[in-house]
């Protein structure tokens, strides 16, 4: 197999959390801040919540991102940059994270 060739998902939903190590501080906050900056001109879909951000849009373009995070990170002179990433791709249908979340809640709605 020539894995040179073979193409990565058009699509994905990517949810991570960037982790800056060695701050002076136990907040982070202004980081993320400037994380959610950075992706709010990305022109992604997106939601941050409160352990990280999902993002959507194509494969290529989501791990861009991510990768510029740690970029932008670097150049506030962080040194290390800790991220879990998780992601998922679907080639039957497509399908938003809204999608799924409101999925869920109309089956726990069917329950009340």
């Amino acid at each position: 197999m020539d894995t040179t060739t073979l193409p990565t998902p058009a699509r994905c939903i990517a949810d991570f959390c960037l982790i800056p190590i060695g701050t002076a501080s136990a907040s982070v906050s202004a980081q993320i801040a400037d994380v959610q900056r950075l992706i709010e001109q990305s022109g992604l879909t997106y939601s941050m919540h409160s352990a990280g951000t999902t993002l959507e849009g194509s494969w290529d373009r989501v791990h861009q991102v991510i990768g510029q995070a740690h970029t932008l990170l670097h150049q506030q002179g962080i040194v290390r940059i800790q991220t879990d990433i998780r992601v998922g791709s679907r080639t039957d249908k497509e399908q938003s994270f809204e999608d799924k979340v409101n999925k869920v809640r109309q089956l726990l709605g069917k329950d009340q």
